[in-house]
């Protein structure tokens, strides 16, 4: 049985535009916008040009949890970026987003458009705009903040990681599969060890912290994320399950997660959000498909 020569990295990298496995024809070394396309703009002060994946997830349930609080100035358009399709590239996207990724929010709400990107300073903008869901007490905030920033820096290695050798690498790897299966784990240990003391990520209150951590493993627990549920015998995080069921049982994080779905039923998809009323409408197609 032969082996597998071993990889010798050049002495300069040179792009190989043929491999990259499923995301090969969005994937690039430089920057900025391939092509003109002006990003459109709804009716509301804040426009989010997203996608449901977890990250953009975030994002749209802290909206719907704002809205369900009451604030009427979180009211929101959410269009459907495709980044497939390279969506992520046009002009107007690049100008919300320098960094060509989803989420990206732009607040039209004052005089000037404010735009932010990267979801966990959407997140922490929202919070600190309404005043919810981050606490004002200095030692609580910096527990919130901090959990926040853990997700942050540690989902790329569960999903640029673990996710892309384990579900999109033209083929199946030991090494990284084994590296990053072994970090996933080990992070989810690390919040199931913290939810057996509290019942929220950063204590005894719901807070930005649940809902940048939620769509990543509370996804991953509720086997949602690369069809990895058994490999990584995700069940036996106790905790994280009950945290993740808890969360996921509100109805606005229901909402959230309809919000630019183009996957999976499609009663629970919706492409984009421009009223409340929309998911309504989504509703009445669902249980008009049942009978």
């Amino acid at each position: 049985m032969s082996e597998t020569p071993e990889y010798v990295p050049p002495t300069v990298w040179t792009w190989n535009k043929d491999n990259g496995g499923q995301f090969a024809s969005i994937n690039r070394p430089i920057s900025g916008p391939t092509h003109e396309k002006p990003l459109p703009v709804g009716q509301h002060p804040l426009q989010l040009y997203s996608l449901a994946t977890p990250n953009g997830v975030k994002v749209t349930v802290m909206l719907e949890e704002l809205l369900a609080r009451g604030h009427k100035g979180a009211e929101y358009d959410a269009w459907l970026i495709r980044i497939g399709d390279g969506d992520q590239f046009g002009s107007g996207f690049v100008g919300a987003n320098p960094n060509s990724k989803i989420p990206a929010l732009v607040d039209r709400s004052g005089p000037t458009p404010v735009r932010v990107f990267e979801s966990g300073a959407i997140l922490l903008y929202l919070a600190e705009k309404f005043g919810e869901f981050v606490p004002t007490d200095f030692s609580e905030r910096a527990e919130v903040l901090s959990w926040l920033f853990w997700q942050m820096g540690s989902a790329p290695y569960l999903g640029g990681g673990f996710g892309h050798f384990y579900a999109y690498a033209p083929s199946k790897m030991e090494y990284p599969i084994d590296r990053f299966a072994m970090e996933t784990k080990r992070q989810l240990d690390v919040l199931d060890k913290r939810l057996a003391e509290h019942r929220y990520i950063a204590g005894d209150d719901y807070s930005i912290a649940d809902i940048a951590i939620w769509p990543w493993y509370g996804g991953l627990a509720k086997g949602r994320l690369y069809g990895a549920a058994e490999f990584l015998a995700v069940d036996e995080y106790k905790h994280v399950q009950r945290w993740a069921s808890e969360i996921d049982a509100r109805p606005a994080v229901q909402r959230g997660r309809m919000v630019n779905r183009t996957f999976g039923e499609p009663s629970e998809q919706l492409h984009e959000r421009h009223d409340a009323g929309d998911f309504k409408t989504r509703t009445q197609d669902k249980l008009a498909g049942a009978e």
